[in-house]
């Protein structure tokens, strides 16, 4: 399996197919436009089909071409796609510290109780 240069980090809009596409697995333009478009308007199918084009060829998706309907799927796991762009964080905004990024978000409320409990649990080694 190719993965994309870890150079290619997916924009925002990008970001936005990869949680559609992790969330319903492997699929057409057509399922990833409606799983998208909830209460959305302004995206098209087109936009979609676009988006995604430019992302198999950036490498971040990965294209079945066997069926009439393609079907794509992810380059990589969300883990590991979410764990280079939180490396990137980390790097550029924090100054290389996991530690002030994990403080910032406990100290700036983006952390939900629920979380923050789970996270606690996750520190004490009781995560199964």
């Amino acid at each position: 399996m190719t993965h994309p240069p870890a150079s290619v980090k997916p924009t925002s809009a990008e970001l936005g197919v990869l949680q559609a596409i992790w969330q319903i697995g492997p699929a057409t333009v057509k399922q990833v436009h409606a799983a998208m478009s909830s209460g959305r308007d302004d995206l098209t199918y087109a936009n979609v089909l676009r988006l995604m084009q430019i992302m198999h060829a950036k490498g971040l998706l990965k294209r079945d071409e066997s069926e009439r309907s393609h079907v794509y799927a992810t380059a990589q796991s969300q883990k590991a796609t979410q764990g280079g762009l939180v490396k990137d964080l980390i790097r550029k905004a924090f100054a290389g510290s996991g530690k002030a990024l994990v403080l910032a978000a406990l100290r700036d409320g983006h952390v939900s109780k629920q979380e923050r409990a789970e996270i606690e649990e996750l520190l004490r080694g009781e995560e199964s």
